[in-house]
């Protein structure tokens, strides 16, 4: 089980608990505003990114080229920008900190 925090663009705080899945699906069921999963967690809009805190971003796992090119397509990349669909929920995930991107 995994407790992950996400912060919202008004920097509402959601703290939401999984064992499985992506953290987008997560986000979607616990209705964390500004992830919105458009493609279904196909890695096609982005429509999910957020910004791993820095301590967290090597355990989110390796960004695969397809991820890389859908987050070129956005203004707001950081060097710790995900796309949460493409990050696997893990017992390694417990107590992350995501911000919402723009």
């Amino acid at each position: 089980m995994a407790k992950i925090t996400f912060i919202t663009q008004e920097n509402e705080t959601i703290v939401a608990e999984g064992d499985s899945g992506s953290v987008m699906e997560l986000a979607v069921e616990n209705d964390v505003d500004g992830i919105d999963g458009n493609c279904g967690g196909v890695c096609s809009c982005a429509t999910c990114h957020v910004h791993v805190a820095p301590e967290y971003f090597e355990k989110t796992g390796e960004i695969e080229e397809f991820e890389k090119d859908m987050l070129e397509l956005n203004d707001n990349v950081t060097e710790h920008s995900r796309l949460s669909c493409q990050i696997e929920i893990s017992e390694e995930l417990d107590g992350m900190e995501l911000r919402v991107a723009t």
